[in-house]
């Protein structure tokens, strides 16, 4: 369909009253949103009576002050209680005793741990910042981080017996 005069004056009208493109292709029929666009851009037309998007408040709260940081803590290691079973279990996992660490997203230089701790939608959240070792964190935090590889089972007439009943 093409543009009439009646609907070139029918979109400047829409257009004005602060119609959405889409809108005024709906209301016009036979076009797209695309080609609403289009001809407002080749007609030069420009400031709406209303925009399409209320404007955004330019006024933005200052954040509260950062709390000055405490004097951080020796980290402990706390091993979980050994277990015996009659099957062999993975080595027990280490977990680092967590204190506040010393390092920022704005002082973590690039040989210092990244190991995050905290919630970082928090302001009191922070990096480890000891010297890290072979990959981005320091031994203890590697420690948690990397754990040995799972022995796979050892196949035995059991197991084999219980596989086979799966196919049949």
């Amino acid at each position: 369909m093409g543009w009439t005069d009646e609907r070139v004056e029918l979109l400047k009208k829409l257009w004005q009253d602060g119609l959405s493109a889409s809108q005024i292709a709906k209301q016009l029929g036979g076009v797209t949103r695309n080609a609403v666009i289009g001809k407002v851009h080749r007609l030069g037309l420009s400031g709406r009576a209303a925009p399409s998007k209320p404007a955004r408040p330019v006024f933005k709260a200052p954040r509260p002050a950062r709390p000055v940081a405490q004097p951080v803590a020796p980290r402990r290691i706390v091993e979980p209680a050994a277990i015996t079973l009659a099957q062999p279990q993975p080595a027990p996992v280490r977990y680092v005793d967590e204190a506040p660490g010393s390092a920022t997203v704005l002082t973590l230089g690039a040989h210092m741990c990244k190991w995050p701790i905290g919630d970082p939608s928090s302001d009191g959240f922070t990096f480890c910042g000891r010297r890290q070792s072979d990959g981005p964190y320091c031994v203890e935090h590697a420690r948690v981080a990397y754990q040995p590889a799972q022995s796979k089972k050892k196949s035995g007439p059991n197991e084999l017996a219980r596989s086979l009943r799966r196919y049949i």
